[in-house]
């Protein structure tokens, strides 16, 4: 029986309509959901959204230097102007539902970031909590923008959970949002929980669990290497555990030397609904076919229905290299 397969995000293509077209044609049997490739400016992850501080009027350039990773330049994040308090903090637009709107013809899955992520990356450590609750208020409105202009039965909508999280839970590391992994596990899940119960029952609802993707000297490397799918089945079953409506899918990154029984055992311990398709993201351009069979041989002792992908979107990738990774993807669903 044929797999299906996901895709996660971002297609390094020229734009919505040549993405439509290309990963139609290669995995349209086995495609559940397509998303326009976040194309343009929008390949880079979030980078993208720094003009929303850099234009905001609270908001200056600070002397706190962000490192995401060893090999990747750090990142002057934002602190308040002086004078101004959280409460006089307003963000009139993040451009979500305008994409959307844009790009409907072709359209199938929205990637929504919840703030932790984009604070973690463009503001200073000590204001990310109290911002917290206003950009996700944002994001609230632009999720209304969304559901009220594109058809639910055509639409899929996605939360990326970031190394933001998954980070701090493999580091158990201090962070605003708790001291200990528990609290921050409690924290995260309940700001998710919020932004998820927006999402109409029935549009689809999917997340991807996130470690990075890191480029230039970092070779695509993750922020943090995860011990196991320990943390991400905690956290799934907390999001399970708490929201009202259906998860429709749950994307977990699998690293390419992963080969390993003991990487896959906390799957045992998930507890999703039956309607929530769960899909590892295992597949890699650098060893191919035979390389993800290895990896589902090792999945397949712990957990056997499950959807195809890589760990992360193509965005990063050079897009020479795309259509050898579609046929991967094509010919392990076939199998």
């Amino acid at each position: 029986m044929p797999r299906n397969v996901y895709l996660v995000g971002s297609v390094p293509l020229a734009d919505a309509g040549t993405v439509f077209e290309t990963v139609s044609a290669a995995l349209g049997p086995y495609l559940l959901t397509l998303p326009d490739g976040e194309t343009g400016e929008r390949l880079d992850w979030i980078t993208w959204l720094e003009p929303v501080f850099a234009a905001n009027p609270a908001f200056q350039l600070g002397g706190e230097i962000f490192q995401l990773h060893s090999g990747v330049n750090g990142r002057r994040r934002y602190g308040l102007r002086l004078g101004i308090s959280l409460e006089e903090i307003h963000f009139a637009n993040w451009f979500y539902a305008d994409i959307a709107c844009r790009s409907f013809a072709t359209f199938a899955a929205l990637d929504l970031v919840p703030a932790h992520s984009v604070l973690w990356l463009f503001v200073e450590e000590n204001l990310q909590r109290g911002i917290d609750p206003i950009y996700n208020d944002a994001i609230i409105r632009e999720i209304d923008k969304i559901v009220e202009t594109v058809p639910h039965d055509q639409l899929a909508i996605q939360f990326d959970i970031a190394s933001a999280v998954f980070a701090r839970f493999e580091r158990n590391q201090p962070s605003p949002y708790g001291v200990t992994k528990e609290e921050m596990q409690e924290s995260f899940s309940t700001i998710v929980t919020r932004l998820a119960e927006r999402v109409p029952a029935d549009v689809d609802l999917l997340f991807h669990f996130c470690y990075g993707d890191c480029y230039g000297d970092a070779g695509h490397r993750h922020v943090v290497e995860p011990t196991d799918t320990g943390d991400m089945v905690a956290y799934a079953n907390r999001l399970a555990m708490r929201l009202s409506r259906p998860i429709t899918q749950i994307h977990m990154p699998v690293p390419r030397a992963r080969t390993d029984a003991g990487y896959f055992k906390p799957l045992t311990e998930l507890r999703l609904d039956l309607g929530t398709r769960l899909c590892l993201g295992l597949i890699h351009h650098t060893d191919g076919v035979a390389g993800t069979r290895r990896r589902m041989a090792a999945a397949d002792r712990y957990v056997r229905d499950y959807a195809v992908a890589t760990e992360c979107g193509f965005g990063r990738r050079e897009p020479s290299t795309i259509p050898e990774l579609l046929r991967i993807h094509a010919e392990i669903a076939r199998s």
